[in-house]
Order: C-alpha cells, then sequence, then structure tokens
C-alpha cells in the first residue's frame, strides 16, 4: 500500500516578503490557505513544518499538524527530511507543497500523486503549467524544459530548470509542487550541492545533475506563487 503524506515547509526569513507566510488574504494567513487547499487534496496526512513558532501555533490553532524544524535549512526538501525524521513518518511518497502558493488546486496534488502511484519506478516528480510571453522574459518565473510537446503526454522527464530561454523548443512555466520517494529524499539530503542548483538558485537541479529523472506533468492550473507585495496584492483579488 503506497502511503503518502503532504509537508509544507514554511518559515518567516523570507528575503523579499517579511513574514510571508503570516500575511493576511481575506483574513487568513497565506499558510492556512496552502493547509486547507492540501487538506482538500487526496491525501489525509497533511504537516506544516516549520522554523517558527508563529507559524507552528498558525496551523495548530486551525486544528492542523504542525512541526517545529531547525531554522539552518537551505531548501524546503532540507526541512521536509527533519520533519519525516522527528514525525517518524513511514510513507512511501512526500509530496512537497510550497508555503506561498495560497491557490494551489488540489486536483493538481490528486494528478502528481496518482502518478507516483502507477508508477512505482519514478523517485521524483513535479508540474508545470502553459507561460505566457511575459512570463517568458521574467527570469523570476522558472521554465521545466522538457524533449516533446507536454501537453500530448501528460508526463516526460525534465531536460533541464533554468530561468532564461535560449533556444529550447519545449519549455512551460514551472510549478514547485514535488512528489518524491522518502528514500529518494534521503540521498537527496546527502548529495552535494552542484553549480547549477546554487547559480540557479534551484534546489531540483541537485536531482538532474546527479542523474536522478525528474518526471514533469502538465497541469493547466497555474497557481501563483507570492514572492513580492504586487503578488501579493493580485492573489488577495483571486481568491
Amino acid at each position: 500500500m503506497n502511503k503518502t503524506a503532504i509537508i509544507i515547509p514554511s518559515h518567516l526569513a523570507a528575503k523579499r516578503l517579511p513574514n510571508k507566510p503570516l500575511l493576511k488574504i481575506h483574513d487568513k494567513a497565506m499558510i492556512t490557505h496552502v493547509w486547507e487547499r492540501s487538506k482538500a487534496s487526496n491525501v489525509t496526512d497533511v504537516f506544516v513544518a516549520t522554523a517558527d513558532t508563529e507559524i507552528l501555533n498558525e496551523i495548530k490553532n486551525n486544528g492542523g499538524n504542525a512541526i517545529l524544524t531547525g531554522k539552518q535549512h537551505t531548501t524546503g526538501s532540507d526541512r521536509i527530511h527533519e520533519a519525516i525524521d522527528k514525525l517518524q513518518l513511514d510513507h512511501d511518497i512526500i509530496i512537497n507543497v510550497q508555503g506561498d502558493m495560497p491557490m494551489i488546486n488540489p486536483e493538481t496534488i490528486n494528478l502528481i500523486n496518482n502518478f507516483m502511484i502507477a508508477n512505482p519506478n519514478v523517485n521524483v516528480s513535479t508540474v508545470a503549467s502553459e507561460i505566457s510571453k511575459n512570463e517568458t522574459e521574467d527570469k523570476n518565473v522558472v521554465k521545466a524544459v522538457t524533449e516533446h510537446d507536454l501537453k500530448k503526454n501528460k508526463f516526460q522527464k525534465a531536460l533541464n530548470f533554468i530561468r532564461e530561454i535560449s533556444n529550447e523548443k519545449f519549455y512551460y512555466h514551472h510549478i514547485g509542487l514535488y512528489a518524491y520517494r522518502k528514500n529518494v529524499l534521503n540521498k537527496f539530503v546527502n548529495m552535494q550541492r552542484t553549480e547549477n542548483e546554487i547559480n540557479r538558485s534551484l534546489e531540483q537541479m541537485r536531482f538532474l545533475d546527479h542523474n536522478i529523472d525528474v518526471f514533469v506533468g502538465y497541469t493547466d492550473d497555474n497557481p501563483l506563487s507570492v514572492d513580492t507585495k504586487e503578488d501579493l496584492e493580485k492573489i488577495r483579488k483571486f481568491i
């Protein structure tokens, strides 16, 4: 039986938007929106892994499960790894839902979970959506590059993850939602950080650079992630 857990890594030390997870969207903290949408998926075990007691209390006061982790982590995956250890989870599949995606669609979470359950040989998967011209030119928007048209082949191996397009043919707006086998996450945290990961500030490059395939699935859903005050205002209008 494949058991899946969702872990939402979250911390207050965002450089561009201080106290980001606790910023209110219609009287509710952003992290609470993410937690509620994760709970609305088919995955019953949902946890928030955080470095900050304020986030811990926010989730617990809303009836959720949260665990305190160290402040030293450089990636969400590292924080998740510590949380798995502390919670002593025995789930085979771990889904990383980023704490700054308050509009994540529960169906997108189900898509990635169903793919992992149906493909036991796949170690890591993520999702991407259609990309606009503005997003193509925006270095803040990460592009997932694939060999074939992702809309025709719903899941396929990622060739690359980049911030700037040169001559790539098939590229999409990468959405920071990951599913991994627990044993691969154990390997990930002990792997050397690679040049691509550091230069591009993209943790998923560590998998590719260490020859671990990352499969990308296509979704029509493009949840805005909140990095700036402008993103926050946009989301407030949408929700």
